[in-house]
């Protein structure tokens, strides 16, 4: 193995279809208009030298390096910001060139630091790779003048020089080294969009400034990397690098955080990890990341990681460690007993959203054939359970219709119920370079989140009241059907036109206008026309939805609702459009499409079915149940009933997760037998009798699913430090259990899975490795993906309009609780925090905050800072305020990252009609002074603390 390098072109590929040939170094090149030359000569195998220029951004044509003649044309123009023409003849070396660049790179050198040897660079670092092809080999200037070098100069202080910046965990800053090439500033403004970066001074006193000469912790700075990553020096560079040294060999991997799906290189020596670097060939994020993906991977080896399996009889118990045998076998004579004593339908399963396809399939796959029923259930039953649901009615299928490349054909964004700035980062990235080339964005969201203001972007905000979503999607529909927007023509060839008549004639009435439905929104009649209109003429539309729609009572119902304002103006089936779950983690795609639902196998059949069920029969050798089985809500009832009395949970923490905390308790508590699988004691170990290590994505081969259905590897880059991948253990499990399954790599199971499932039919290892990754439906009909869906038709044939009527919540304000509460997420943190909790991003964000509108605080006596009691009829809690108005009087908000604050026990029981997934984005609630923990707080933290004692290993005497 060896360092994989990727070809840097020195500027963007140009997407004209037109073709312009020229001639560089007497060779005759063609390349698509618009191509810089520097491209086009190193698309034919010649690179020019250059420092500022690098093909993430844009061209600027600062350093003077890449230097080239054109016949006919007086001056040495820069290679990447002059464009080809037809006939050109260009030479890149020549004698006048050579002493240029030399004279060039000499300047350079004069005010740099000669420390290369001892230099984190040292290996990979452009200066210096520059020196050399431009052959310097001695320097004329000294340091006897100014310089930003030395920290002092001819014995005094030197004004010009500044201090290495180390506030940042992840990397340094060191102004010394600094060419001011603007690489990482104009990566800052270009790939992500921050402008967390400006370039201070002017001339000789120019330097990076992270804002106004704050620290990059201090600043607006995001650590995506890009700046990093752009640096063609050691100005910038990873404390890992710094640390371990030069990596030497790299492996192709896919991100395990949000369902983005990010593609990175993790650069490796040995098996330590020494960085993990975007890659420019990953489809889903071209080059980019965020902070979790790029530096947030330490927990692999945190302290806190349990490497070895461990048992006890009671939760009281201290743990005990074991060995593998003896664990399984423990865990397996448990189950049997459980479905001797109570029935073979008192066990089940949770399947993981963040272990891959493989893992996932297996468990499921152990629960139907090997307990013997189908209590299978995922987390998608709390987050996207309703997309699958909503989706498959209204369109046929249960996912999103576009590949993330299609937002830079949009021209109109709506953004419903999600924040990309902070749970998709690299998406968001993506989706604001569109807007800052002129689409138009709409969000719909209580929060003015990061999104609906940002550098050189200002959405159109629609703030409703927390649980309104349906009422602002029929009033949008009502305006688009009474002002004759529809799209007539598409509804007539795409979709039932008798159902789209009832729909229309639903919106069409006047207690659905805008007018009527302000008093239960809250959202001005006037800026909801404005949205309507917008969305409906304004080009291509489309629409990016969260878990701000699913997360209702009538989840499912807004989902439909999306997908009719999409059908009526004919914004489904080409680039640039469409409905867009942005789903929550990097697998919970593939485990809904891996048959973790209790009533679905692969690919969204049902269960009951005959044809489907004797497929998966006939492979697996087994007779399966037709009936659906239990939900997670249902298994949590039914334990409590005294009817499901064991749990195997693989990568969930169901406990810190899942709404009203005390319900989940009382049902792991009543349950004889929990098996949790997982890197961490997270918080339903705190409840388990068995405890099985987890690998991570990094000791593991598999695939995982991205919200854009695409398919990618995730490559093993060191050994399991527990001993084994999470789908060996699964099988080893299962053979404890009497139920074989014999497979020797992931491969193996993949290739069962596309035997069994219509659209994965083409989905092999051997495509991934060629293609780099596929979306599905992959098949005989698609042999190479499908990246955007519904093209000339839906998938279920006709479109189908369904009528979406609001019905509030039962979840209602009184004089008890007055106020509203939702919840979300924070960028630096990812889920309940198992992961980003164990890694330097508690930098940023150590607790889980209150955000409180300056009204509602004055009215309680609330200061900034100041901790509160928040309580609903489910249970209290206390964490300390963040006064904002980011949110609407009457609203408050929090995140969920943090075990101590346990948002979830403040969540109540109601849950969308359809799917059971639970109304997290309301909750009525009341805020009051707090002096410190409430009583349960306090009881839950003792309890833990007692569960998570493990006994001390005791040698035996020789």
């Amino acid at each position: 193995m060896s360092l994989i390098h990727e070809t840097d072109f020195g500027t963007p590929q140009s997407k004209s279809e037109t073709m312009v040939t020229l001639t560089i170094d007497g060779r005759s090149i063609t390349v698509p208009e618009g191509t810089s030359i520097m491209r086009a000569a190193m698309e034919a195998g010649t690179q020019i030298p250059k420092l500022c220029a690098t093909d993430m951004v844009d061209a600027f044509g600062s350093c003077r390096l890449c230097l080239i003649e054109i016949e006919g044309r007086a001056g040495t123009p820069a290679s990447c910001t002059t464009p080809v023409m037809p006939g050109l003849v260009v030479h890149t070396q020549t004698e006048r060139l050579k002493k240029l660049r030399k004279g060039v790179m000499e300047l350079y050198i004069s005010d740099h630091p000669l420390d290369c040897l001892t230099c984190a660079a040292n290996g990979d670092c452009e200066l210096q790779d520059m020196a050399g092809a431009v052959g310097l080999r001695d320097v004329r200037y000294g340091y006897e003048g100014e310089n930003h070098v030395f920290a002092k100069s001819h014995g005094t202080a030197n004004p010009a020089w500044m201090p290495k910046d180390e506030s940042n965990p992840y990397f340094t800053y060191d102004p010394s080294k600094c060419i001011v090439c603007s690489r990482c500033v104009r990566a800052c403004e270009e790939v992500q969009g921050t402008f967390a970066l400006t370039i201070a001074g002017r001339g000789f006193d120019s330097r990076v400034s992270p804002g106004m000469s704050e620290s990059f912790l201090g600043s607006e700075c995001v650590s995506c990397g890009a700046c990093v990553q752009a640096c063609p020096t050691a100005t910038l560079t990873e404390k890992s690098v710094i640390e371990i040294g030069q990596p030497e060999h790299s492996v192709v991997t896919t991100c395990a955080y949000c369902g983005v799906g990010c593609a990175f290189k993790a650069e490796m020596r040995g098996e330590e990890v020494v960085r993990m670097v975007p890659y420019k060939d990953g489809k889903a994020n071209r080059g980019h990341s965020c902070v979790k993906g790029r530096f947030a991977w330490g927990y692999t080896t945190h302290k806190e990681r349990i490497l070895k399996p461990m048992i006890r009889e009671r939760i009281e118990d201290p743990w005990r460690e074991v060995s593998w045998d003896e664990a399984l076998g423990f865990a397996a004579a448990k189950f049997k007993g459980i479905q001797q004593k109570y029935g073979r339908d008192a066990v089940g399963g949770i399947t993981s959203s963040r272990c891959t396809n493989e893992e996932t399939y297996l468990v499921q796959k152990l629960i139907r054939a090997g307990f013997g029923n189908n209590n299978v259930d995922t987390c998608a039953r709390v987050c996207h359970s309703p997309t699958g649901y909503g989706l498959s009615q209204t369109f046929g299928t249960s996912a999103g219709t576009q590949d993330f490349d299609s937002v830079e054909h949009s021209d109109v964004v709506m953004i419903i119920g999600a924040n990309p700035a902070s749970a998709h980062p690299v998406f968001a990235s993506r989706l604001k370079k569109r807007l800052r080339q002129g689409a138009r964005l709409i969000v719909i969201d209580p929060r003015r989140t990061e999104m609906v203001e940002s550098p050189h972007v200002k959405a159109l905000h629609l703030p409703l009241m927390p649980g309104t979503n349906v009422a602002v999607l029929t009033a949008l529909a009502h305006v688009v059907v009474t002002e004759g927007l529809v799209n007539e023509a598409f509804v007539r060839e795409r979709c039932d036109w008798s159902e789209f008549e009832d729909w229309a004639a639903f919106v069409a009435q006047p207690s659905n206008s805008p007018e009527a439905t302000a008093i239960m929104t809250g959202v001005d009649p006037k800026d909801l026309r404005e949205a309507a209109r917008v969305y409906a003429t304004g080009g291509n539309a489309a629409i990016y939805y969260g878990l701000g729609v699913t997360e209702h009572s009538q989840g499912s119902t807004t989902v439909i609702a999306i997908a009719n304002l999409a059908m009526a103006t004919g914004n489904v089936g080409r680039p640039g459009v469409g409905v867009n779950p942005l789903r929550g983690q990097n697998n919970v795609q593939g485990s809904c499409d891996m048959g973790s639902f209790p009533h679905e196998l692969t690919g969204y059949r049902h269960i009951s079915g005959d044809a489907v069920r004797e497929q998966f029969e006939a492979m697996w050798n087994v007779k399966l149940n037709k009936e659906p089985g239990l939900r997670i809500p249902n298994m949590f009832d039914a334990a409590i009933e005294g009817t499901f009395m064991g749990l195997y949970v693989q990568g969930e923490d169901i406990l810190q997760s899942d709404p009203n905390t005390k319900h989940v308790v009382a049902a792991l508590s009543a349950m004889e037998c929990v098996i949790v699988h997982d890197l961490f004691l997270n918080e339903t170990a705190n409840y388990a009798h068995v405890f099985l290590p987890g690998s991570t994505f990094l000791e593991k081969d598999g695939t995982f699913t991205n919200a854009e259905r695409r398919i990618q590897l995730v490559r093993k880059v060191m050994s399991p430090r527990n001993g084994y991948a999470d789908w060996e253990v699964t099988i080893l499990l299962a053979k404890a259990m009497g139920f074989e399954m014999h497979y020797n790599h992931p491969s193996e199971i993949m290739d069962e899975i596309a035997a069994l499932t219509p659209t994965f039919a083409g989905v092999s290892y051997a495509k991934l490795e060629e293609l780099g990754s596929v979306q599905w439906p992959c098949n005989e009909k698609a042999p190479e993906g499908t990246p955007v869906m519904h093209i000339g038709g839906f998938v279920r044939g006709k479109g189908k309009f369904i009528i979406t009527e609001y019905i509030a919540t039962d979840e209602r304000t009184g004089p008890r609780y007055p106020l509203l509460l939702t919840t979300g997420r924070i960028l630096s943190q990812y889920n309940v925090g198992a992961q980003t909790r164990r890694t330097d991003n508690v930098v940023w964000h150590a607790e889980d905050r209150l955000e409180i509108h300056p009204h509602d605080a004055e009215q309680r006596g609330v200061r900034d800072g100041d901790w509160v009691r928040l309580a609903s009829r489910a249970g209290e809690t206390t964490l300390r305020a963040l006064i904002t108005d980011r949110v609407a009087p009457g609203v408050v908000y929090t995140t969920f990252h943090h075990p101590d604050t346990q948002a979830n026990v403040i969540t109540t029981d109601f849950s969308d009609w359809a799917t059971n997934c639970p109304e997290y984005k309301v909750t009525a609630v009341q805020i009051s002074p707090s002096n410190g923990p409430t009583d349960w707080q306090k009881a839950y933290d003792e309890q833990a603390r007692h569960s998570r004692r493990i006994m001390p290993v005791v040698e035996a005497a020789e």
